[in-house]
């Protein structure tokens, strides 16, 4: 039987490099949301459940630092995306595992940890991901894949890191490379909205709105 993945094992790391370019530009990460900023509720949600938590941001540093955490940037600027997050976190996990969370999904679960890690522990997996509910355009409900809501081994860093140098880009060609096992979050009892991100101010406001 697979040793269970525990908090201490896995190192957490929120995404907020990106560009907020749908939002006008401006630091998504710390944009309020019901008073805090979103990156401190990502902190709040995401602290309990790992050993330590890192940032990966491109600006406003001292910002981030500020939540008493360490930031990274991207390794290079010519290189954007959720996947140079992944790579930078990788190369500064001390734990065996990292696990990736966006910065603007604020009421993702908060057995996210547990959950990943029991599923990638019971398959024998590289990379965990999860996956939820969403609606799409025709009115139907359908489960997909979240993929900057993962759960890695250390050990793909050396893939990661050739993967990124030979131009790729999009996450699900990269975990396609290894064996990844797919978490559902669509019990009853599941949040239908955690893994909703905001991308607009207006989302933003739906989502505070929205009832808990």
């Amino acid at each position: 039987m697979t040793d269970p993945i525990l908090p201490q094992d896995i190192t957490g790391l929120i995404l907020a490099g990106g560009r907020g370019s749908r939002m006008g530009g401006v630091d998504k990460g710390l944009q309020n949301f019901n008073g805090m900023p979103l990156a401190l509720h990502t902190l709040m949600r995401l602290a309990p459940q790992v050993a330590e938590v890192m940032v990966n941001a491109n600006r406003n540093l001292s910002a981030y630092e500020s939540l008493g955490v360490s930031v990274w940037p991207d390794a290079s600027a010519d290189f954007a995306g959720p996947l140079s997050g992944f790579l930078v976190g990788l190369e500064h996990c001390e734990t065996p595992y990292l696990l990736t969370v966006p910065c603007d999904s604020p009421r993702f679960p908060l057995d996210l940890a547990e959950r990943l890690g029991d599923a990638l522990a019971a398959n024998n997996a590289d990379i965990a991901m999860a996956a939820a509910p969403e609606t799409n355009a025709q009115g139907e409900v359908q489960v997909r894949t979240q993929p900057v809501f993962c759960l890695l081994r250390r050990e793909l860093l050396e893939s990661l890191v050739r993967f990124t140098h030979s131009g790729g880009r999009k996450i699900d060609a990269w975990t396609a490379q290894h064996h990844t096992v797919v978490v559902p979050f669509d019990a009853p009892s599941d949040d239908r909205l955690a893994f909703c991100n905001v991308n607009t101010l207006q989302e933003l406001q739906a989502l505070e709105n929205a009832a808990p």
